[in-house]
């Protein structure tokens, strides 16, 4: 099914106005990246350096942050920035509207939208498909930044170069992802 703009933002916002957890926190300070661990590839040290997650998100979204920092903690670089309006970024991006969730990352040329589990994240490094990026439409309860008591099976979709959409991985509601 394919939403209109304008109808996304009003299922996005009903979405963002029911009572969860990690949505209802206050904004917090953004977490600083760490220098020298924003691009993948060896640092001057001879470590690895962290793959760089640019996360786009709106200022009171808690549950963008939650996100976020579970991305760290999983050996993401982090840059959180904040925007009133996101549509244009996935626009530009090329997330189709009915893919769309409440905050878009960028990652080594792909986008990571929503509450994408970060072990799809990795694979999509790893296998470097011919593709835009990968999306978890809308916000699962279970999904990363979203826990909950209830847990909710979910996909994560895979978004080709040319538009087409194919499922990527498939999460069941009975086991919490990260």
């Amino acid at each position: 099914m394919n939403f209109p703009r304008i109808q996304l933002r009003a299922v996005l916002a009903l979405g963002l106005s029911v009572a969860l957890p990690a949505c209802a926190q206050e904004p917090q300070a953004t977490p600083a990246s760490t220098a020298g661990s924003t691009a993948a590839g060896a640092r001057a040290d001879g470590s690895e350096a962290r793959p760089l997650l640019v996360v786009h998100k709106t200022p009171w979204c808690g549950c963008c942050t939650a996100w976020a920092e579970q991305a760290e903690a999983a050996g993401f670089a982090v840059e959180l920035r904040d925007h009133e309006d996101l549509d244009p970024i996935k626009e530009a991006l090329g997330v189709p509207a009915h893919q769309a969730s409440c905050h878009t990352a960028e990652i080594e040329g792909y986008f990571v939208e929503g509450h994408v589990p970060f072990d799809d994240i990795r694979r999509l490094l790893a296998e470097r498909p011919r593709a835009r990026g990968i999306a978890v439409p809308g916000m699962p309860l279970g999904s990363p930044g979203m826990e909950a008591h209830v847990l909710q099976s979910f996909s994560t979709h895979l978004i080709d170069a040319d538009g087409g959409i194919s499922e990527y991985a498939h999460h069941r509601g009975d086991q919490p992802q990260r």
